[in-house]
C-alpha cells in the first residue's frame, strides 16, 4: 500500500504541473487583460503613452513571455506565495481563506443533507421495489434530477422571496446583521442560506438515491444474499449487513469525487444568490482577467481533485478487504 501511494503522489504531482501549466497559457491567451480592465474605467480622453503603458505591464509582471511567468509564478508557489490579486489588491491566500467559509457553509450542510436522507431512501426503494410507492418515488426522484438547479433557483426566488417575502432574496446576510445578538446572527444566515442550500441539495439527493437503488437492486440478487436469506437472517440485517455493505465499494468513490465540490461551490448558484464563496469569486476573476487568483482557485481546485480520487482509492481497502489482499 505504501508503494501505491508513493506511485500514486508522483502521478497526481505530474497531473498538477500539467494542468496549472496549461490552464496559465490558456489564460494567459485568452482575449483581454487586466490592463483592459483598468483601462475601461478610466477617462477614454486620456491616453496612455507607452511609457506608462509599458510600466504597468511591468507592474502586472506580463511584460514576460507566459511560459517565463509561469516559471516565476511556481517558483513563487514553492515558497508558499500564491502572488497579488489585481483586481482586489491582496493576497490571494487572504481571498481564498474569506471565501472559504461561506462556500463550506453551504456545500457541507448539503452533503449531510444529502447522506442523511439518500441511503434510506434508495435502500427503502430497493425494498419496495415494483410496488407503487416506490414507483411514486422513483418518479419523484427522476424528475428533482433533470431539473437544472439554476432554474429552481429563479423559481425560488421569485415565489419564496418576492411573491411571498417568507425568505431574503440574496446574499448571506442582511444590512443589519452586525446590530442582531449572537442568536440573531445564526438565524439571519441560516434563512439567507436556505434556497442555497436547497439548490445544492436536491439535485445530489436525487443521483445518490438512485444511485444506492440501483446498485442495491443488483446486489440483492446475488448469491451470497439469497444465502444469507434462506439461512433464516432477518430482511434488516440482509440489507444493512450484506447488501449495504458491498453497495459502498461503488459508493465511496462519488464520496472521493465530492470532495472538490465541498470547496469549489456552484458558479452559478453563487452568483444567482450573491453569495461570497469560492465560485463567486472564480467567475469575478475570470471576468477581471485576475491572473494570480484563477491559477490559486485552479491550483486548490485541482489539487482537491486529484486528493479525492485518492481518498477513492484508500477507501475501497477500508469497505473491500479484498483490495488488501490484492495488494499483498
Amino acid at each position: 500500500m505504501f508503494a501505491f501511494l508513493v506511485r500514486r503522489l508522483a502521478l497526481s504531482l505530474v497531473t498538477l504541473i500539467l494542468i496549472t501549466f496549461i490552464v496559465y497559457g490558456l489564460i494567459r491567451n485568452m482575449p483581454g487583460s487586466p490592463l483592459t480592465q483598468d483601462l475601461a474605467a478610466l477617462d477614454p480622453s486620456k491616453v496612455m503613452s507607452e511609457e506608462d503603458f509599458n510600466r504597468i505591464l511591468k507592474t502586472y509582471g506580463l511584460d514576460k513571455p507566459w511560459y517565463q511567468s509561469y516559471g516565476i509564478w511556481v517558483k513563487n508557489l514553492c515558497v508558499g506565495d500564491l502572488g497579488r490579486s489585481f483586481s482586489r489588491k491582496e493576497q490571494v491566500t487572504v481571498l481564498i481563506r474569506e471565501r472559504l467559509f461561506p462556500t463550506l457553509l453551504l456545500s457541507v450542510t448539503s452533503l449531510l443533507l444529502t447522506y442523511l436522507f439518500s441511503v434510506p431512501i434508495g435502500i427503502a426503494a430497493a425494498v419496495r421495489s415494483g410496488k407503487l410507492d416506490e414507483r411514486l418515488i422513483s418518479t419523484s426522484l427522476y424528475v428533482l434530477y433533470s431539473f437544472p438547479s439554476f432554474v429552481a433557483a429563479l423559481f425560488l426566488q421569485l415565489f419564496l422571496a418576492v411573491r411571498l417575502g417568507w425568505l431574503p432574496l440574496m446574499f448571506m446576510k442582511s444590512d443589519n446583521h452586525n446590530d442582531l445578538s449572537t442568536m440573531g446572527q445564526v438565524a439571519d444566515i441560516f434563512w439567507h442560506a436556505l434556497m442555497p442550500v436547497i439548490c445544492y441539495t436536491y439535485g445530489s439527493l436525487a443521483y445518490y438515491s438512485r444511485f444506492i437503488k440501483a446498485n442495491m437492486n443488483e446486489v440483492v440478487r446475488q448469491d451470497y444474499v439469497r444465502t444469507a436469506r434462506a439461512k433464516g437472517l432477518g430482511p434488516i440485517r440482509v440489507m444493512w449487513g450484506h447488501a449495504f455493505r458491498n453497495t459502498l465499494i461503488p459508493f465511496v468513490t462519488q464520496i472521493g469525487l465530492m470532495l472538490p465540490a465541498l470547496f469549489s461551490g456552484s458558479i452559478i448558484i453563487e452568483q444567482i444568490f450573491s453569495w461570497p464563496g469560492m465560485g463567486q469569486l472564480f467567475f469575478e476573476s475570470v471576468r477581471e482577467r485576475d491572473y494570480p487568483t484563477i491559477m490559486g482557485l485552479t491550483l486548490m481546485f485541482s489539487t482537491l481533485t486529484l486528493a479525492g480520487q485518492l481518498l477513492a482509492d484508500v477507501l475501497y481497502a477500508v469497505v473491500d478487504p479484498r483490495v488488501r489482499l490484492e495488494d499483498k
